[in-house]
């Protein structure tokens, strides 16, 4: 993650205006700040996050800016998710940074901040103007890796992070939540690794897939489908995670079919990819109907599924049924 001020970190603002799409990553960024314009012990006297209920009244939180802190070099107040704020009182808001206080700081959240507004000028004028990019897709296991260094003190293995994005999901809070719990799992360890991940945050992602695609194997589709509305009624984070469970089980299928092409052994092939010996023969009977080529144009419709979702095109239930129909009727 990276965030673009518009003034040097060690200058204070009268103004923050704190803009990104992600509400996690939006939410780090606001507690830096905060931890860098005051002490733990100024946070208790001279810091105020106002309820929503309390922001009907824009003349308290002026009154609050522009009152002389106790035991502090400055008052906070922070307003979080402001947009509806901003809407009603935008006018009165650019009216006081023309002349702000000088012991206040006030900082607002939002999703987006628009350039072509004043208030947007004013805060790049006042240098408090903070933009937090979220990353990309590609840049996440890195900023999963630097995350858990960072908070954790602990090396995330590059693999171990690729299998955590795709099984977790491309929410930055999703993946950092994941990462506390794994940091706990792996106990005094110092490397987090795929063994650890997969034990952890894909074990019960990985067998609803598996064994929905045990219910194809068995010619049962209509059990399949039974299996596969379980697996969102049971996991509220199912939208999110699917498609990466799927997509991890089939990457597994190609590796260990391309595996076999070369003449390594089942045994092997199966220890390469990381299927445990109880599940070895189950593996390879999902295994065997399929080509190598069958199997990297399931990855290709994934990955198109997985588009199709992100951009709002398909929800993840419709998209995932339709998937497992199309499996059944090509077996």
């Amino acid at each position: 993650m990276s965030a673009k001020r518009a003034a040097s970190a060690a200058a204070v603002s009268p103004f923050y205006l704190i803009a990104g799409e992600d509400p996690f990553l939006r939410s780090q960024e606001t507690g830096r700040l905060v931890d860098r314009l005051l002490s733990e012990e100024e946070k208790q006297l001279a810091f105020w996050q106002p309820r929503e209920e309390e922001l009907g009244s824009i003349s308290e939180i002026l009154d609050e800016l522009r009152t002389v802190p106790f035991l502090a070099k400055r008052r906070v107040v922070l307003i979080q998710d402001a947009e509806e704020f901003l809407s009603r009182h935008r006018s009165v808001l650019e009216e006081y940074l023309e002349n702000p206080s000088p012991t206040g700081v006030l900082i607002l959240t939002t999703a987006k901040a628009d350039s072509r507004t004043r208030l947007t000028k004013l805060a790049v004028k006042l240098g408090g103007l903070i933009e937090v990019a979220q990353p990309k897709p590609w840049e996440l296991p890195r900023f999963a890796c630097a995350y858990c260094e960072s908070h954790f003190g602990k090396k995330l293995t590059f693999p171990a992070a690729q299998l955590l994005v795709e099984l977790v999901g491309e929410e930055p809070g999703r993946i950092c939540s994941e990462l506390e719990k794994l940091a706990v799992y792996a106990g005094e360890q110092p490397t987090i690794t795929p063994e650890h991940v997969q034990a952890l945050a894909g074990s019960s992602r990985t067998f609803g897939a598996f064994d929905v695609l045990d219910s194809l194997m068995k010619k049962s589709p209509g059990e399949a489908l039974r299996r596969l509305r379980a697996m969102f009624e049971s996991d509220k984070s199912a939208d999110y995670t699917v498609v990466g469970a799927f997509s991890y089980h089939f990457r597994r299928l190609f590796e260990a079919k391309a595996l076999l092409e070369k003449g390594v052994s089942e045994s092997a092939a199966a220890r390469k990819v990381g299927v445990w010996d109880k599940m070895q023969e189950r593996f390879f009977e999902q295994l065997r109907p399929f080509t190598l080529k069958q199997l990297g144009e399931v990855l290709g419709q994934l990955g198109e599924m997985d588009y199709l979702i992100k951009t709002g095109r398909s929800t993840a239930p419709a998209a995932v049924e339709r998937f497992v129909i199309e499996i059944a009727g090509g077996l």
